[in-house]
């Protein structure tokens, strides 16, 4: 009998050329991705401390052996901590994957088995992709929630925090639409406590979008804007609009939840502004990989590894995050709505 040989496992890929193979592929899926808001820390625990001071979140850091010890807010609720979720995703390469599937373009030869594993790994990332942006998209909101959809930290309540909102009645035709805008972007500026910022951006859901282009002391500055500012015959006007200093962006994305369950990302009616260009407010901190030579290493968005099963039936491929968005700010995150 001949032996098959598994080509992973000659001259084969390593933990962490995999690794980089997993973290370096395309990912077309997040708009928060493609706005780079959340800044990746890695970190060596497995848990971290977060502490609050006058409504800013913080990670405790680390002091040279024998240096001086931050000292602690004397407030028992002002210190927490947290357990970096951890989110594992398998799946396998089997014969079915291989034999007699034809390689792109390629009229004799069966699909390589590298480009198994590529397709395997590109579909992978994109879940935990998926992933990661439901979680950012609700540490915007100053919660911690799985793939599952529960929630698992809520960080209004764990540091006694109220949640700022807006409420724009745009059922109201005589509604002071700027005045509100007004009020968001205050809202904002006294939250930054010592950061900075470019702008404001609301990424709204589609019904706020249309109550809010469609409001009688908006109507007309939209028609203009949508008329000579964006060339409406050719682009889709509908995603973004700025207005009396802030922009308005329509954001429907939706997922499906582990429970099979899908759930839009801001709810109808409703959105979410915050601010752009800050250096320190959006960070998701990620803690190595459940294995043992990653221990006290410093954390990595993904991690992606391959074991050949004994029985020679199959390549297993294993992925794996552990990551925990905060917005260290979370009152930065205005809610908007309208009543009416």
């Amino acid at each position: 009998m001949t032996q098959i040989i598994n080509p992973f496992d000659v001259g084969g890929y390593s933990l962490a050329e995999m690794t980089q193979a997993i973290n370096i592929l395309p990912n077309l899926y997040t708009r928060l991705g493609q706005m780079g808001l959340f800044r990746f820390e890695g970190v060596t625990q497995r848990s971290v401390i977060i502490e609050q001071a006058e409504g800013v979140l913080n990670l405790l850091p680390t002091v040279p052996l024998g240096g001086p010890a931050t000292v602690a807010n004397r407030d028992a609720r002002s210190m927490r901590s947290f357990t970096v979720p951890w989110i594992p995703h398998d799946d396998s390469i089997t014969p079915q994957d291989v034999q007699g599937v034809r390689g792109f373009g390629v009229a004799d030869a069966a699909d390589p088995l590298a480009t198994v594993m590529e397709r395997k790994l590109t579909r992978m990332r994109s879940k935990h992709a998926q992933t990661r942006e439901f979680m950012e998209v609700n540490a915007l909101k100053g919660v911690v929630r799985d793939g599952g959809g529960s929630t698992l930290y809520d960080y209004f309540s764990e540091f006694g925090l109220a949640r700022q909102q807006v409420d724009f009645a745009l059922g109201t035709a005589t509604t002071n639409v700027q005045a509100k805008i007004r009020d968001v972007l205050r809202k904002v500026e006294t939250e930054l406590k010592g950061e900075t910022m470019t702008s404001v951006l609301a990424l709204v859901s589609p019904e706020f979008f249309d109550k809010l282009i469609g409001h009688a002391k908006v109507e007309q500055a939209y028609q203009y804007y949508s008329s000579t500012g964006a060339q409406p015959l050719r682009e889709d006007v509908r995603r973004r609009f700025p207005f009396a200093g802030m922009v308005f962006e329509e954001y429907s994305a939706t997922v499906t939840l582990s429970t099979g369950q899908t759930e839009t990302l801001i709810p109808p009616g409703e959105g979410i502004a915050f601010p752009l260009g800050t250096m320190d407010t959006f960070v998701t901190y990620g803690a190595p990989a459940n294995l043992i030579e990653t221990v006290n290493t410093l954390g990595v968005p993904m991690y992606a590894r391959q074991l050949a099963r004994q029985d020679g039936s199959a390549i297993d491929v294993k992925t794996e995050a552990s990551i925990l968005p905060v917005n260290k700010r979370p009152r930065l995150a205005v809610r908007l709505f309208s009543g009416n």
